[in-house]
């Protein structure tokens, strides 16, 4: 770890000390309300910038209107036909032959392991880095895109909302309940797991969390037949040990997708109480993105470590390859709403200005790099999409982009 890195740590740190708690129903109940109105306001002031005579084409050349404008909504609000409709063309992705060559991604053999591997390739130069926020919000959207236009759905990328399942519990939550419309539940029990041990390999104080409920392949719902093609790389499994596959990353290696849901995770990293301190306490774009993110070796997932580590199983313990599980998508864009939220809430000052302050181009700036700038550029490879300058990437409705959140 270097500087300026360290000065970030300890900046985050400071920011994040409130999070990271279980909370009170009641309390998580009347934050998740204040959530809802956050979001409310969030979602006028977006309308109000996209009408507005100054919303100038600022970001690459926008031609969002009121028209065009799409609305990504929480899974849980979705119809039963939406939400076939979108686990229909989720479904259909992944039976469509990859745009990746064998060559390159040997593992690679569906449209949906296409954006696997790109995620597997950026790994370390997309998280703890000034373009986390920026290349995750065009990452998903490309994934949208593809869904749309290859396998003609019609609605909005949905989200998960984790301050809901932290007050529900993961196994009633509408995404993991294991029902037809959801994203396929738990995993087959596996007795006497030992912890999860995070961190102690980096030489950091190592975090324990509990191993989850699960651990096998997910017995129901619509993806328990869904092959993991890709990976691991670096999955924490029980006991504090990393497997990956040894014959590389982009190597073929089928097996079933499995998952250990850990309420645990949720309601303390991901309940409503984080989410609102998150948008109300941090003062600028580094800030908001480490604490996000969970500031290794403070004890703290974040909100983005608290919905990856809820999944549990593999590959969602995997930093590298999470988007194999098609509820990483939901969670994403969970994580993109959060952020939109705190820009609307002064959209003048954290639209536009610069996305990396004190952060450079490389996990932790290991190895040390130059810090980012909104002038780089973002690639995502064979999955689709052109390049794109990460400033063009700030608001959801300029640039490439014309969506909000309700």
């Amino acid at each position: 770890m270097h500087t300026p890195f360290l000065a970030l740590l300890v900046l985050a740190q400071a920011a994040s000390l409130a999070l990271g708690s279980a909370v009170p129903r009641a309390q998580a109940e009347s934050d998740l309300e204040r959530l809802a109105n956050l979001a409310q306001q969030a979602f006028e002031t977006a309308q109000d910038d996209v009408t507005s005579s100054d919303n100038v084409q600022r970001g690459g050349g926008s031609s969002c209107t009121l028209s065009k404008l799409s609305i990504r909504r929480e899974w849980g609000t979705l119809s039963t036909s939406d939400k076939k409709a979108y686990i229909t063309a989720v479904k259909c992705l992944q039976s469509k032959p990859a745009n990746y060559p064998a060559s390159v991604a040997p593992g690679a053999k569906t449209r949906f392991d296409d954006f696997v591997a790109t995620h597997i390739n950026q790994t370390l130069s997309i998280h703890y880095t000034g373009n986390f926020l920026g290349w995750h919000r065009y990452y998903i959207w490309i994934y949208e895109q593809a869904l749309r236009s290859e396998c003609g759905y019609k609605g909005s990328l949905p989200y998960w909302d984790w301050s809901k399942s932290a007050i529900t519990g993961l196994a009633k939550s509408p995404v993991f309940d294991g029902s037809a419309t959801s994203m396929s539940g738990d995993g087959v029990a596996i007795p006497n797991q030992p912890d999860i041990v995070l961190g102690a390999g980096l030489g950091l104080p190592p975090l324990y969390l509990p191993p989850g409920t699960g651990g096998g392949c997910v017995t129901s719902g619509p993806f328990v037949d869904m092959k993991v093609n890709l990976g691991p790389v670096a999955l924490d499994s029980p006991g504090g040990i990393s497997v990956s596959n040894p014959d590389g990353p982009l190597a073929y290696n089928p097996r079933c997708l499995k998952r250990s849901l850990t309420d645990y995770c949720n309601q303390k990293f991901a309940n409503a109480t984080s989410v609102l301190s998150l948008i109300l306490t941090s003062p600028d774009i580094t800030t908001f993105q480490m604490t996000m993110e969970g500031v290794p070796g403070s004890g703290q997932l974040g909100v983005h470590g608290g919905g990856h580590y809820s999944m549990g199983g593999d590959p969602g313990r995997d930093v590298f390859a999470s988007p194999a599980d098609p509820a990483f998508y939901l969670h994403h864009a969970m994580i993109d709403r959060t952020w939109w939220i705190w820009q609307q809430l002064s959209p003048n000052k954290r639209q536009f200005t610069n996305a990396s302050v004190g952060l450079t181009r490389t996990f932790m700036n290991m190895p040390p790099s130059p810090p980012a700038t909104l002038d780089d550029m973002v690639d995502y490879s064979y999955a689709g999409g052109p390049p794109r300058r990460l400033g063009d990437l700030m608001s959801t409705t300029s640039g490439p982009f014309c969506y909000v959140y309700l």
